[in-house]
């Protein structure tokens, strides 16, 4: 049986992160908004607000808890990370301020796992003590997600790798102090074995930033997320990250977990939509009565909370899945927790939107923002088209065709079976009638 319970000691950790999380974090979402100041290290809002924050979180323990002990985590299981993003996802900066924040902490497992000596001094240490951000540099603007039409080329010169192409919606790179990048080695074989992953330098030769774009509402030539090309970008040999055409291995110590986080902290930001809800319905009189007393204002409550309770008990399964066979055993669960993502987030946002009316549509309440991360849910690590897929396949795996030309649930074919078996006893129940 499926085990989601919690010690006493961590329901008290849990209690005293909600309790900061709101007074101490939320209020920097009203006061710095945008993703320059999240990702944006070298500023005074760090040195000043955000480094003290977070050293009040590594006194309490709870700093990078999806981390184990040797790289100054907590080493927690994916049930107890289920809880702790849930408090998390009410806030843009939480995330930084407790050192889980994408793509960072993805980025941090890929070089605890397979980067040198020397590279985890120069950039593991920083990125996980919060003093420097990075970036995942994978999607291509020809063909997005999809490796099958991936360009970028890898060519080993030397001792050296030699970067040729084009990258699309490289999230952070303008404040990243290296890139994790994605690029096809050996075109000659299948892209499960003929892509590499690399790291490479922020201030690299010939890395080119195109462009900075922007999320829907931002400004044109606004926003941290790159379309940049790597003009003849020159590593060492070193900087092959895992073996040659080991990238696809490599990514899943990233995603798998990754997909889950962003569910995790979804629950928060859903559970918030909730109780936007229900304050404006107790809070809004329309046609001589409050909103909580109309039928359809009640509707929209009981969907939500309905969707809440069952996304968070979905994602609480995924994470005790993981706890117990990891992250790929439990694939099925992950790709369905990232199907049921942007849906849940999204329904809820407009069900709140809705009934905060004029009001709902402003910039004066977050329900705009929110509605774009619900969208961005969709598409980030993977569109939700492929997980669907994923999914289908991993499902089907335990099952298998009809025998014959009829399905197996076929009512004369079952009549007839059960008729043979109870034959003697169909005898004598006719004889009586």
């Amino acid at each position: 049986m499926a085990d989601f319970s919690l010690d006493p000691e961590f329901e008290e950790q849990l209690d005293w992160i909600r309790g900061f999380v709101r007074a101490e974090v939320e209020p920097l979402d009203l006061a710095f908004e945008g993703e320059e100041t999240v990702y944006n290290k070298s500023g005074r809002l760090y040195s000043d607000v955000i480094r003290p924050l977070q050293q009040v979180v590594k006194d309490k323990g709870l700093w990078s808890c999806h981390l184990t002990p040797e790289f100054g985590g907590q080493g927690y299981g994916q049930v107890r990370l289920a809880y702790m993003n849930e408090i998390l996802g009410r806030s843009q900066f939480a995330p930084t301020v407790f050192g889980n924040q994408a793509p960072d902490s993805g980025n941090a497992e890929i070089l605890a796992h397979y980067g040198t000596a020397e590279q985890k001094e120069r950039y593991l240490q920083p990125l996980l003590d919060g003093y420097i951000s990075s970036c995942y540099s994978m999607t291509e603007p020809q063909g997005g997600a999809d490796p099958g039409v991936f360009t970028t080329r890898a060519v080993l010169d030397g001792d050296e790798w030699v970067i040729d192409g084009e990258k699309w919606y490289s999230s952070s790179l303008r404040f990243a102090a290296f890139v994790i990048v994605m690029a096809v080695t050996d075109p000659d074989v299948s892209i499960y074995k003929g892509m590499s992953m690399f790291l490479v330098p922020a201030d690299s030769v010939g890395l080119e930033v195109i462009r900075n774009v922007g999320t829907g509402g931002e400004p044109e030539g606004h926003g941290g997320h790159a379309y940049v090309r790597y003009n003849a970008v020159r590593v060492p040999k070193d900087n092959l990250l895992g073996g040659e055409g080991q990238a696809f291995e490599v990514a899943q110590t990233r995603l798998g977990g990754g997909r889950l986080h962003h569910a995790m902290r979804t629950v928060g930001a859903v559970g918030r939509c909730l109780d936007m809800l229900c304050e404006r319905a107790l809070s809004r009189t329309t046609q001589g009565e409050l909103l909580a007393r109309k039928q359809l204002t009640q509707e929209k409550i009981a969907d939500s909370w309905i969707e809440l309770t069952q996304f968070r008990l979905q994602v609480l399964h995924a994470a005790w899945r993981v706890d117990q066979v990891g992250g790929h055993a439990a694939r099925k669960e992950i790709a369905g927790v990232k199907v049921a993502t942007p849906k849940v987030y999204r329904e809820a946002v407009l069900r709140t939107m809705q009934l905060h009316g004029a009001l709902g549509v402003s910039n004066e309440m977050p329900f705009s923002k929110m509605l774009m991360a619900s969208v961005t849910m969709g598409i980030a690590d993977g569109p939700t088209e492929v997980h669907k897929g994923t999914l289908a396949r991993e499902v089907l795996k335990s099952y298998r065709p009809a025998d014959g030309n009829w399905p197996s649930e076929h009512i004369p074919d079952r009549r007839a079976a059960a008729r043979e078996e109870f034959a003697e006893l169909l005898e004598i129940v006719a004889a009586e009638h």
